[in-house]
Parts: C-alpha cells; sequence; structure tokens
C-alpha cells in the first residue's frame, strides 16, 4: 500500500511546481503588459508585469496598420500553415505505412537520405530554393511557401509515423483481412485510427513549423500582401528602435490561432487513444 505524503511534503511539492509554473508564465505576462500598456514600456512599471496607462492602442496599430491588410496577412499564415500540415500528413502517412511494413529495394538508402535533409539547417537551402521557386514562377505567392516548408515538414512527418506505424501490432491488419478487408481497408479502418494521435501530433508539429517560420518567408516574400505574420512582427523591430508595445499585441494575436489549434489537437489526441482498441 502507498503511504500517504505528509503534509510538509505536499507544500514543498507544491511549492516548487508553483515556483516552475511562475517562471515559466513571467515573460509571457510581460508580453500581456506591454501589448495593453499605451506607449510601450515605462520606467516605473519595476519587475511586475503591470499595463502601464492600459488601452488597446497597440492592438490597433497591428490591425490597422499598412492599410488594414493586417487579416490579409493572416490568412496567408493561415493558408499556407493549415496546407503544409495537409501536404506533410498527406504525403507522410503512405510512405511511413510503407516503410513501416515493406522491405523493398532501397529502403535503407531512403531512409538514409531523408534523415541526411534533416541535418543541415532550414537556412543553408535558402539560396537554392529561391533559384527553384524564381524558375517556376512560384516567388511571392502562398503555393512556393508551401512547396517550400514541405521540403522539412514531409521528411519529419514520415519518421514521426513510421515510429507509430511500428507500434501497431502486425495481426491486427492480418485479423482484418482473414474477416475479408483488403490491405488498403485494413489500413483505412484499422491502423489509421490507431495511429491518430501520431497523425495528429505530427499535423500540429508541421503547422506550427509553418506558421512559426521566418528567415525563408523573408527571403521568398517582397510584397506586403503576400507576407504571414512572423514577417510581419518583424517590421516593428528596427535597427536602432523597437515598437514593443505593437510587437507584443502582435505576438498575441499570433498567438491565438496557434492555442486553438492545439487545444482541438489535443481534444482529439485524448479521444485517439482509445481508438482502434480490440475487445478481447
Amino acid at each position: 500500500m502507498d503511504k500517504k505524503p505528509s503534509l510538509l511534503e505536499s507544500v514543498i511539492v507544491h511549492t516548487v511546481l508553483l515556483t516552475f509554473v511562475a517562471f515559466a508564465i513571467y515573460p509571457i505576462l510581460w508580453v500581456v503588459s506591454l501589448a495593453f500598456s499605451r506607449g510601450g514600456l515605462s520606467s516605473s512599471s519595476g519587475a511586475l508585469p503591470v499595463p502601464h496607462d492600459p488601452s488597446f492602442d497597440n492592438f490597433r496599430i497591428v490591425t490597422a496598420g499598412s492599410g488594414g491588410i493586417f487579416w490579409l496577412q493572416l490568412g496567408n499564415s493561415l493558408i499556407v500553415s493549415l496546407a503544409t500540415a495537409v501536404v506533410a500528413v498527406v504525403i507522410a502517412t503512405p510512405a511511413a505505412y510503407a516503410l513501416a511494413r515493406f522491405d523493398f529495394v532501397g529502403k535503407k538508402a531512403g531512409m538514409g537520405t531523408l534523415l541526411a535533409t534533416q541535418m543541415f539547417p532550414t537556412v543553408a537551402s535558402a539560396v537554392p530554393l529561391y533559384l527553384l521557386l524564381e524558375a517556376l514562377h512560384l516567388l511571392d505567392s502562398r503555393a512556393g511557401l508551401v512547396l517550400v516548408y514541405a521540403t522539412t515538414s514531409v521528411p519529419f512527418a514520415i519518421f514521426q509515423l513510421r515510429g507509430s506505424f511500428e507500434t501497431i501490432p502486425v495481426e491486427l491488419e492480418e485479423a482484418a483481412m482473414v474477416d475479408g478487408a483488403t490491405r488498403t481497408q485494413a489500413f483505412l479502418r484499422v491502423v489509421l485510427p490507431a495511429a491518430r494521435p501520431a497523425i495528429a501530433v505530427t499535423a500540429l508539429f508541421a503547422f506550427m513549423s509553418a506558421w512559426n517560420e521566418f528567415i525563408l518567408a523573408a527571403t521568398l516574400l517582397s510584397r506586403e500582401t503576400a507576407f504571414t505574420l512572423p514577417v510581419v512582427l518583424q517590421r516593428f523591430v528596427g535597427e536602432h528602435d523597437a515598437a514593443w508595445g505593437p510587437f507584443a499585441a502582435g505576438a498575441m494575436l499570433v498567438s491565438i490561432p496557434v492555442m486553438a489549434l492545439f487545444y482541438l489537437a489535443q481534444r482529439q489526441l485524448i479521444g485517439g487513444l482509445t481508438a482502434g482498441g480490440v475487445k478481447g
């Protein structure tokens, strides 16, 4: 029988946990404080993240600046990130399943090539990607940016999903095929539901990597109407000065879709844990 922790032990554990939580959210509270402070930083604020002269002016500056095209730029980020997640999952799912279940010529070489693509930083491929998109007339376009982001999200998604498929017992598919299902039906009705948590995590990662990416977007986009939100936020930080208030407000606005998607994906994860279960 497990021994119940004493009152002193509980107090110590909760104190340590609350300390770490406070340490983690302190910078976030400063971002919120700056976003709602008129005029940005103030010397009278001290160490407490309390808004100075609270207002929504910074949010108005972000959303109404540059002729009010912020919502168009938000749409660019949403379309590019969602398309990147869809492309990554659609391409990686069958590829990862094949690598996990079948033996074929070139399997090891293919895995090694995919691994090699993850060894180079994204910025190292900026110039060749720029030249390729220029040749394809896809510069300053959302389609071009999705193709660029897919070069990194697809290999990572294949590695993620391959490991997940390998943990699913082959006997589940064999049992389905004994009952008359084809290989495709077993994949769609047995394997995919069981792998739903991994697919949700992979899609979320692909979305967030595209949503937060800045270097390639700043390199490949030059029209303001084609900008994604990370490029927009960078405009508030200059070489000699920075508009921290609007920057913080923009950071909050950028974070909202990601938090909403993470919440929805989390619910899918919890529901997916019981999917594909076998009644013995």
